[in-house]
């Protein structure tokens, strides 16, 4: 099929190339120039592995292209996938949907026959009902004859997964307006044909299920998964504030509890909890979203979520601080790692800068290093110092904060990386490493949420 995806961010870029991959024809649009330059080129400008094949395959072969023009979709099929960002609003925690809104006026007025608009976005519940009266007046006011239709159909994509979630997710959510029976079986007909592959599944991945619901599930079920993920993290984190005050270990603790199977292990690993473009903003605007709905409880919930997860850096800074009798100042600390999670350059809402920065501000010497964000990170936090490689970070350090688990982290020898530094210090931030490797090798270990040393 031909089909467009407007906004070639991280969403839009993944899911541009993972299309072409299954076998479309693909046109991506994007108002950054330099953005379309590089995808153009067969690159992607952000780190996620393996997609940069699909994006050289996909172009070399001629069925993937991105363009500046934003009418290039109206010329090219009749399937317009939104992609672009909504980030969280300056001075509150509500979504700025803004770039939806102006995708919608800058392609109906070009749109002539009948057009699907397949969200693709993170959004608040009632978007879409409200892109699709937006849509209706711009058709009224051009009298146009065009039959435009919005639905929903969430992306869950993983930074670091986003190429095998695109190409097989483990759900697909259809979220479809009211509609006369025959054109709602019209528009899942072509959802399907659409992820035709996904659907039948292969001789290594099951088929993935669709879901058909109404518009509102499906802009619920994004933000509920993000929300109930970010409650899974901010519940061991505060289990393992109890564990450190009685003394207990909070990853022996999870492991346990992970066991079972209403529960499972999944986001259950205490530490300096979670960051990136998505979580903290989806989860503030689930809570603006459901602050205007009148759902106080959610809110005081989702609120308590944020909370916990932000007091983890803060406890980070408190251990470290603590180690040199009080005062960083001074003190040559070292922390690995600046992505909020590894397998990927994304340093947005970073505990790991977080807390470097917070080290710095407090006359800390930092030096960071990280396998691949090391200049992303260097243009939010220029006054910080970088290490090229692991070695050269640890030389001469007072104390090491292990703040992603990046496997070259995990896996780093613990009797090396004694012989550079100053003082044998290390936090690990990810109750990542194995704790008695490195005590064995003379380290003073502390975890978080652990009563190791």
């Amino acid at each position: 099929m031909e089909l467009n995806v407007i906004g070639t961010g991280y969403l839009g870029a993944a899911h541009a190339a993972g299309m072409a991959s299954l076998g479309h024809d693909v046109t991506g649009v994007d108002t950054d120039r330099g953005r379309v330059g590089t995808l153009n080129a067969g690159r992607a400008f952000f780190h996620e592995p393996g997609l940069d094949e699909l994006l050289r395959e996909g172009t070399a072969t001629g069925v993937l292209r991105f363009s500046t023009d934003p009418a290039a979709p109206a010329g090219h099929g009749n399937v317009h996938f939104l992609a672009v960002g909504t980030p969280q609003e300056r001075g509150s925690y509500r979504a700025d949907t803004g770039s939806l809104d102006a995708v919608v006026d800058a392609l109906v007025p070009h749109l002539s026959g009948a057009h699907l608009l397949v969200g693709k976005s993170t959004v608040p519940v009632g978007t879409a009902q409200r892109l699709q009266h937006r849509v209706d007046r711009i058709l009224r006011e051009t009298g146009s004859s065009a039959r435009v239709t919005v639905c929903w159909c969430p992306e869950f994509l993983r930074e670091g997964h986003a190429v095998e979630d695109t190409l097989h997710p483990d759900r697909i959510v259809l979220g479809l307006p009211e509609l006369p029976e025959d054109a709602a079986a019209e528009v899942e007909a072509v959802i399907r044909e659409i992820y035709a592959r996904p659907l039948a599944g292969d001789a290594t991945h099951r088929p993935a299920p669709l879901l058909v619901t109404d518009l509102a599930t499906a802009e619920l079920v994004k933000v509920s998964a993000n929300a109930f993920l970010a409650m899974k993290v901010s519940y061991i984190n505060a289990v393992g504030e109890v564990c450190e005050a009685a003394g207990a270990d909070v990853a022996v603790l999870a492991r346990a509890i992970g066991m079972d199977g209403r529960i499972g292990p999944e986001f259950l690993r205490a530490g300096l909890g979670y960051g990136g473009g998505c979580l903290p903003k989806d989860i503030r605007a689930f809570m603006a979203r459901a602050g205007e709905l009148g759902a106080d409880e959610v809110l005081t919930m989702l609120r308590e979520v944020d909370t916990v997860n932000l007091r983890r850096r803060e406890k980070m800074m408190a251990l470290v601080r603590d180690s040199f009798g009080g005062a960083v100042s001074g003190h040559r600390v070292t922390v690995l790692g600046a992505a909020f999670k590894p397998d990927s350059d994304d340093v947005r809402d970073s505990p790991a800068l977080q807390v470097a920065g917070a080290l710095n501000l407090a006359g800390a010497q930092v030096t960071v290093y990280d396998p691949v964000a090391v200049d992303n990170a260097r243009r939010l936090f220029p006054t910080l110092r970088y290490a090229s490689s692991l070695e050269a970070a640890l030389v001469g350090a007072e104390a090491v904060v292990v703040a992603t688990e990046w496997k070259e982290f995990r896996d780093a020898d613990p009797a090396v990386a004694r012989e550079l530094v100053s003082r044998p210090v290390i936090f690990d931030g990810r109750n990542c490493l194995p704790s008695g490797s490195w005590t064995d090798a003379g380290w003073v270990y502390r975890g978080m949420g652990r009563c190791v040393s």
